[in-house]
């Protein structure tokens, strides 16, 4: 049994299997899902789990070295866009529509259960050395 870190069997595995330059998509509960990606699907209850713990487990375990987030979370999601900030200071935006697009191109995504609008980034995998 593992002592810390994320405990999910899916998400685990599916974290250790990506590589420098693959990108995830982590997203709210009303992100559409893009086919043909492996979703680990771990929405519960509307903001259960929430975006924020979830981006922070992630970034807990996985180097990143780039992030895009829907530019339209600056203006309907104050918070999640500071959230995003703080978490990711080198964060780029486009609009929403073409984070849909980008998303179909990602290996992996993470459903939360966040019930408020925007709360989506696709990370791109850095590597540790």
């Amino acid at each position: 049994m593992k002592r810390t870190g994320i405990l999910n069997s899916a998400l685990s595995g599916a974290l250790a299997r990506l590589g420098h330059t693959d990108e995830l998509l982590v997203c709210d509960s009303g992100m559409p899902l893009p086919p043909g990606v492996e979703v680990v699907d771990l929405a519960f209850l509307p903001g259960i789990p929430a975006f924020a713990d979830v981006l922070d487990g992630i970034l807990a375990e996985l180097v990143v070295e780039g992030a895009t987030a829907a530019r339209e979370v600056r203006t309907a999601n104050a918070g999640c866009d500071a959230l995003l900030s703080t978490r990711l200071p080198d964060l780029t935006y486009v609009p929403h529509e073409e984070l849909k697009r980008l998303a179909r191109a990602s290996r992996l995504v993470v459903r939360t259960g966040e019930a408020r609008p925007y709360a989506n980034v696709l990370l791109r995998c850095g590597v540790a050395f």
